[in-house]
């Protein structure tokens, strides 16, 4: 009946054209965009944008991940953020959104990763990057790692909002 499930993406030996740091990078955020599938796919729209106990909702969680990895990738690649940045962060909590769109911006946004990622694949990781309007020091190498971890950050919140709204229902239908 159930398929054997795959092991993750950093275990089957794919994207070996890539740089290690990038590769896990990329291997990171094929993983997150996964478990939210298989936790998250299934929410309705009032599940998707449910906040209990005041947590964000996964609508949200979603969202920041996929305009987080833009504006952290961009970073990445030495510029500041633009207005259309800016305005996409102050408008994140703004989520009202079905699961369709909230997984249709991720995966756009996985996508976009992918490519640019890659271009910067052959820089040296220990080259000297600044974020946000403080110009805070940090590294390529710094900045790819922290794509990863502040995704799966995200990605552990996600499934832990869908246990908890799956659990409101699964209690209040009772």
């Amino acid at each position: 009946m159930n398929q054997a499930k795959q092991p993750e993406p950093w275990l089957r030996g794919t994207l070996t054209d890539v740089p290690a740091v990038c590769r896990a990078v990329l291997h990171a955020l094929q993983l997150a965009e996964e478990d939210l599938l298989e936790w998250c796919g299934a929410l309705s729209q009032k599940q998707m944008n449910a906040r209990p106990g005041g947590v964000a909702s996964v609508a949200f969680q979603l969202r920041h991940i996929a305009r987080s990895i833009d504006r952290l990738l961009t970073y990445a690649e030495g510029r500041q953020l633009s207005e259309q940045q800016m305005a996409a962060l102050r408008a994140e909590m703004e989520a009202d959104l079905t699961a369709e769109e909230a997984f249709q911006e991720l995966h756009m946004a996985i996508e976009r990763a992918g490519t640019r990622i890659r271009a910067l694949a052959s820089d040296d990781p220990e080259t000297t990057r600044v974020v946000g309007r403080k110009e805070l020091p940090t590294t390529l190498g710094g900045l790819l790692v922290h794509v990863a971890d502040h995704t799966q950050r995200h990605v552990g919140q996600a499934i832990t909002t869908t246990k908890l709204v799956r659990g409101l229902n699964a209690s209040s239908s009772s």
